[in-house]
């Protein structure tokens, strides 16, 4: 999942480059959302995750 916010925020980096606004704006929520999904979700792992002894 991080992998995908990464290249959403590729994409809107060189949409911006070239001047497509609105691509580079969606491309740029996107990655942002996977990216607090990805740190949600790891988070949970570390805390759900720990096999207690």
């Amino acid at each position: 999942m991080l992998h995908y916010a990464i290249v959403f925020l590729v994409v809107a980096l060189i949409a911006a480059v070239l001047g497509f606004g609105g691509i580079a704006g969606a491309s740029a929520g996107i990655a942002k959302i996977l990216f607090l999904v990805f740190i949600v979700l790891f988070v949970l792992s570390l805390i759900f995750g720990r096999k207690k002894l």
